[in-house]
């Protein structure tokens, strides 16, 4: 398969997800993926669950993509390529696409970017307009870093990483093969370290790095702080969304997943293949254990040592009812003490 081809055969992306190429030409070519209703003949679609036969059987997709189970609703002038997972299969080819969107034709150095003499470059890689490679970088083989990013002193870039636009790594932070950071994220801030004296914060400097595993991808505007002696460490596999603030010495297990929004206080440490809904907020210096599921808008103040689905949330309402129920929750404490009165009267009479 030619990654550098204006089209892919379809044989070969069936090869790609280790799919059944039922009926079809191996050799038609297809530009891109599509939804059932908007493919046309040059398109692949995909049929992900019952919901989508109608449309299945009205596409004028070159090929569909189905599970055996819903492959009776391509119809047969369609070619048809079975798999065990469709929803996989779509993402590896997704994937697979994207890459010919994103992969320049000769990977290059923009005249504008500043590279100093002592950083080390892989072999095809690719510097966007007006990055700044200060010394010591080094920038694994095929990586691809956007216009207007900033590498600082000693940072390191795994191979096949890709870098977007306006992305800063600070000085001494490693970034893993084949990770994914998204516009105007920063890794390597300082950590909110402040320490009171005499009526004033005086600083702490923080002395730490940020390490990012293989395969990980980070979402837009996030902030990864530094550690403040100890590095704060995201596992591989990792996957970040949107606007998320990691703190200081934070530690994420491998292959968790957190939504857009999330705020992580210092030394948090959260276990491998957890998933933290959006907007949640976790406390500085708790534990997560491994497989935990935390509800968006939660809020975590205490560790979590049990695999598990977690929620803290206080329901929707109208607003009147609402603040009756505020009420009651300020009352608990005296309700609760009445009521204990009330039920050792009971266990006297």
């Amino acid at each position: 398969m030619n990654p550098l081809a204006k089209s892919t055969r379809l044989g070969d992306l069936v090869a790609l997800v280790q799919g059944q190429l039922e009926r079809g030409n191996p050799d038609t070519a297809i530009l891109r993926l599509a939804t059932l209703e908007s493919a046309d003949g040059a398109s692949l679609a995909f049929l992900t669950s019952g919901g989508y036969r109608r449309q299945a059987g009205i596409t004028r997709a070159a090929a569909v993509v189905s599970s055996v189970e819903l492959s009776e609703a391509v119809p047969e002038h369609v070619a048809l390529v079975t798999v065990r997972d469709a929803y996989r299969a779509y993402g590896a080819l997704a994937r697979h696409f994207s890459l010919l969107a994103n992969l320049a034709a000769v990977p290059s150095i923009h005249p504008t970017a500043i590279i100093d003499p002592s950083a080390t470059l892989g072999a095809d890689v690719a510097i966007g307009p007006h990055v700044s490679v200060a010394a010591d970088v080094q920038i694994g083989a095929g990586a691809m870093i956007g216009a207007g990013c900033t590498l600082d002193h000693a940072v390191r870039i795994g191979a096949q990483a890709r870098l977007y636009p306006r992305v800063t790594v600070g000085a001494q932070c490693d970034i893993g093969a084949r990770s994914l950071i998204h516009s105007g994220t920063v890794v390597g801030s300082d950590g909110f370290g402040f320490a009171r004296h005499e009526q004033r914060w005086e600083k702490i400097p923080q002395l730490g790095s940020v390490r990012i595993g293989d395969d990980v991808e980070i979402g837009a505007n996030c902030a990864i702080d530094r550690g403040a002696l100890d590095d704060t460490v995201i596992g591989d596999g990792c996957k970040l969304d949107n606007l998320i603030q990691v703190a200081h010495n934070v530690r994420i297990g491998e292959h968790t997943a957190i939504a857009a929004c999330v705020g992580i206080a210092g030394s948090a440490r959260i276990g491998r293949r957890c998933m933290i809904g959006g907007a949640a907020g976790i406390l500085g210096h708790l534990e997560i254990c491994d497989d935990v599921t935390i509800s968006a808008m939660s809020l975590v103040t205490r560790s979590i040592t049990q695999p598990g689905f977690y929620s803290g949330i206080f329901p929707l309402m109208d607003n009147s009812e609402w603040e009756r129920a505020a009420v009651l929750v300020r009352h608990l404490p005296e309700l609760r003490a009445r009521l204990r009165r009330l039920e050792s009267r009971l266990k006297e009479s």
